[in-house]
């Protein structure tokens, strides 16, 4: 992971909730600089940091925020959707039958041709070797069997999963406000 003194690409903030925590760890909670300048003459967020680059109209000037606190908190204790992408991060981007990282697709423990729904407890991650594998079988008929048990995560585990995959880039301005082990690159 490579930690930049200037602003990254496109210029984004980090979001902060008003609790000073990411609104979400993977993805991290990023706005285009667009989007922050107008949540902040919205009066939406606070600016905790900037960058050292400038936007101006012919009236006004102002620093672009690097970091900007939310000015309402936002409850983070719904339930996740069930997503592709949450699916995977639940199951930390693994095929649950062999281990595998790529070629990632999403496996209905009871299959669906058997009456098995789409539900976070019926399915999990599998690459597509083991899924074709396992095909229209149950885990016992395939002798297949998941890692670990499905369940339906909390939107607190999702992120607490989302901590093990840190970006490749970060600002400086964002480090305090992460929670992640980061080497400072020089």
């Amino acid at each position: 992971m490579q930690v930049l003194s200037r602003p990254p690409s496109g210029s984004p903030a980090l979001v902060l909730n008003a609790d000073f925590r990411p609104l979400s760890y993977y993805p991290l909670s990023l706005w285009p600089w667009q989007e922050v300048i107008k949540a902040v003459f919205l009066e939406r967020v606070e600016v905790v940091s900037t960058y050292d680059q400038v936007v101006r109209s012919p009236t006004f000037e102002m620093a672009l925020p690097s970091v900007v606190a939310l000015k309402h908190y936002v409850a983070q204790d719904r339930a996740p959707a069930f997503t592709r992408f949450n699916l995977f991060l639940r199951d930390s981007f693994a095929c649950q039958y062999c281990g595998a990282g790529e070629e990632l697709t999403f496996d209905h423990i009871v299959p669906r041709s058997r009456g098995g729904r789409t539900t976070w407890e019926n399915i999990v991650t599998a690459c597509a070797p083991c899924n074709l594998t396992k095909g229209g079988r149950t885990p016992r008929e395939a002798h297949m069997f998941p890692a670990k048990p499905a369940r339906r995560p909390t939107m607190h585990q999702l992120q607490d999963l989302g901590r093990r995959f840190p970006p490749n880039h970060l600002h400086a301005s964002w480090l305090d406000y992460l929670y992640w082990d980061i080497e400072l690159e020089a």
